[in-house]
């Protein structure tokens, strides 16, 4: 899927940028996130929202048809939130959330404290996945 292309230069103008139910969706996540995790480090990367601590833990991006709501070691919270789909590099997961896809913001708190603590504990998923996958991050 295509991601919704922005001229956003931060993460206030990316949300700024999006529109209608991915708009909210993102905002409400962003908010979660924040709110669960404020040392999170909050970037605009590779066209979305990245946030990071020890490396990135999780991301948001707005799509035509869905947000997703990922996370680099997602495929350890599954046991929080089962609909995290494993794939790509890491051990990641993703969560296509579309405008009525039921998500409440106490697992999005669980998701984003877990994912942080992850990080804290073991340290950049890029790292620990070694050079092979490194090189094309």
């Amino acid at each position: 899927m295509k991601m919704i292309l922005t001229p956003a230069t931060d993460p206030d103008q990316y949300i700024a940028c999006l529109g209608g139910w991915q708009r909210a969706q993102a905002e409400a996540l962003r908010l979660a996130v924040r709110d669960a995790v404020p040392e999170l480090q909050e970037r605009l990367k590779w066209g979305h929202l990245v946030y990071f601590l020890n490396g990135p833990v999780l991301l948001i991006r707005a799509e035509p048809a869905r947000v997703l709501f990922g996370f680099w070691r997602g495929q350890r919270l599954r046991h929080i939130e089962p609909r995290l789909k494993p794939g790509g590099k890491y051990e990641m997961a993703t969560l296509q959330l579309g405008p009525d896809t039921p998500l409440l913001r106490a697992t999005v708190t669980r998701l984003a404290s877990e994912a942080a603590m992850l990080n804290r504990v073991i340290g950049d998923p890029t790292v620990a996945a070694g050079p092979a996958a490194r090189s094309t991050a």
